[in-house]
């Protein structure tokens, strides 16, 4: 199936989902990373970066820019989760020290490469939000034409009929910055008030979808069939926590000790052996790889109440007489998602061990 070209500027915090969805997205022939901002999230901004570089150069990507952008949310403390994706954010996964910190060719921080960029090219880059929104939140503060610039904006964040996976009713990344997100969203709806196109508003990605891309550890052993290693790579929950992997393969042997973490720390919290790899399906949507149905909605966050800090409410029946500031995703397929997955990082597995 031929995919048209698709220009993509990825903001971040790695993060072992964020490292899988970064690998997806190197290993998709038909889409230009145009660059990787780091966000603190997860871990802080420092090590989201030294994760990125790496992991891209595992990739064979070491060309794309790395930048860092805000390294603390605009108005409260950053709190970084170390317990869910290991000290250095991608669980046992090693790599080698990678290549020292980037700027853009002008020495601009992140958020002025994204504005350059999305004015070089209008229309013409898809942006895509896998970490608390404080980098595209001050980029909006900056260019406030942004929703017109740019061609695609798609967003993992939130929570609205799911349980939250950090308060009862708050998702990671919002609760992280939740004052972000909601500038984000008030900037969309001033834009849909002034008439911005429907299709340039936020794709959505909440919890609500993407925990239904529950991960098993059998989809490594199909991974590294499909990366033609030698012997098959099988992580199974009877194994002692830290198993490291022996794949031939560095990717699928990155990847399996990376998700190993993930696989036990889901299970610590009593939701199984497996991993809600939220990322990867917010790449496929970027990407143009994976299908998925949505509905409109206005969006808005929680800032003040204790009780319910970092909340995304959304109204999908207008009840608030305000314009749709986001297309919300009602659903996913993720089983056709994860033979994508394996299928493209695999062959990538496989053309780095022959190059």
């Amino acid at each position: 199936m031929h995919l048209p070209r698709t220009r993509i500027l990825l903001d971040n915090d790695t993060g072992i989902d964020d490292a899988l969805a970064l690998a997806y997205l190197s290993a998709c022939e038909h889409v230009e990373i145009v660059a990787v901002t780091s966000t603190a999230g997860n871990v802080d901004a420092d090590q989201v970066a030294a994760n990125n570089r790496a992991l891209l150069e595992l990739c064979g990507q070491p060309q794309v820019p790395v930048l860092i952008g805000a390294r603390a949310p605009l108005r409260i403390k950053l709190v970084t989760t170390e317990e869910t994706h290991g000290p250095q954010g991608v669980g046992y996964a090693m790599l080698p020290n990678p290549t020292p910190a980037q700027e853009s060719e002008s020495g601009q921080d992140a958020v002025d490469f994204w504005i350059r960029e999305a004015r070089a090219n209008p229309g013409e880059l898809t942006a895509l939000l896998s970490a608390p929104l404080t980098n595209f939140a001050l980029a909006l503060r900056r260019e406030p034409q942004l929703p017109w610039l740019l061609g695609r904006v798609v967003i993992m964040g939130g929570a609205f009929y799911h349980q939250g996976n950090t308060t009862p009713t708050a998702e990671w990344n919002t609760h992280v910055d939740p004052h972000a997100a909601a500038e984000v969203y008030a900037a969309y709806s001033a834009a849909a008030a002034a008439g911005l196109d429907a299709n340039k508003l936020p794709i959505v990605c909440s919890l609500d979808t993407t925990e239904r891309f529950e991960m098993d550890p059998s989809l490594l052993t199909d991974l590294a069939a499909a990366a033609g290693c030698t012997e098959p790579e099988i992580v199974d929950a009877k194994d002692p926590e830290g198993t490291r992997s022996t794949a031939s393969n560095p990717l699928v042997r990155y990847l399996s000790d990376a998700l190993r973490f993930y696989f036990e720390f889901h299970r610590a919290y009593d939701q199984g052996y497996i991993a809600h790899v939220h990322d990867y399906f917010a790449a496929g949507i970027a990407a143009g790889t994976l299908e998925y149905r949505s509905r409109p909605a206005t969006i808005d966050v929680e800032t003040e109440s204790p009780l319910l800090f970092g909340t995304t409410v959304a109204d999908f029946r207008s009840l608030w007489g305000k314009a749709a500031n986001a297309s919300v995703v009602s659903w996913n397929d993720p089983q056709a998602g994860f033979l994508e997955l394996v299928q493209r990082i695999g062959a990538l597995a496989a053309r780095l061990e022959t190059n």
